[in-house]
């Protein structure tokens, strides 16, 4: 059995589990989260935890076991504080603005870009070069952010473009003759 499953999932008060008919729910303050079941894993509920087990000794369960307990582990989470990824623009004349659910970006194109914010994340701007992106869902966070990242992504030589806050870029050097 995999490690990772060997550790229960802890359910916080507030949070509601259900499990029926190869789907798991999870409503909290922040909202619901569904995820479909794998037939080779099994979720057992015991008081304020959650266990996840394999229903046979192979390989593929196993595996199965243990990321199905993280994903269940980050739904949890997702309802109850959530996820943000902070991402940062790099470069003179660079900046968003957040405009209901549109995030409006000036990247260094000849014309601004405009992206649509999908249901259920919520995009903000602190500052004119920091844009933050919230959620409950952790997946969908981190899918917004990278393809905001991926209008500009970080160039090599003077680091310009969307980074994330904590990404450190390594700098090359430029040839000499």
């Amino acid at each position: 059995m995999s490690r990772v499953a060997k550790v229960p999932v802890a359910v916080p008060a507030g949070v509601d589990v259900q499990v029926a008919d190869g789907l798991i729910t999870v409503k909290g303050p922040l909202g619901s989260l569904t995820q479909r079941m794998n037939p080779l894993v099994m979720v057992v509920r015991e008081g304020a935890e959650l266990l996840i087990k394999a229903l046979d000794e192979s390989r593929s369960a196993s595996a199965l076991s243990g990321t199905f307990r993280a994903l269940i582990a980050n739904m949890v989470h997702g309802v109850t504080k959530g996820f943000e990824k902070k991402l940062q623009l790099v470069g003179t004349g660079y900046r968003a603005q957040a405009q209901g659910a549109n995030l409006n970006l000036s990247l260094g194109f000849s014309h601004p870009v405009v992206y649509k914010v999908p249901e259920g994340v919520k995009a903000e701007t602190p500052t004119q070069t920091e844009i933050i992106i919230k959620g409950s869902d952790r997946q969908r966070v981190g899918q917004v952010a990278a393809e905001i990242r991926a209008y500009k992504s970080p160039e090599p030589y003077k680091g310009k473009g969307v980074r994330y806050s904590d990404e450190k870029v390594v700098l090359k050097e430029v040839k000499k003759k």
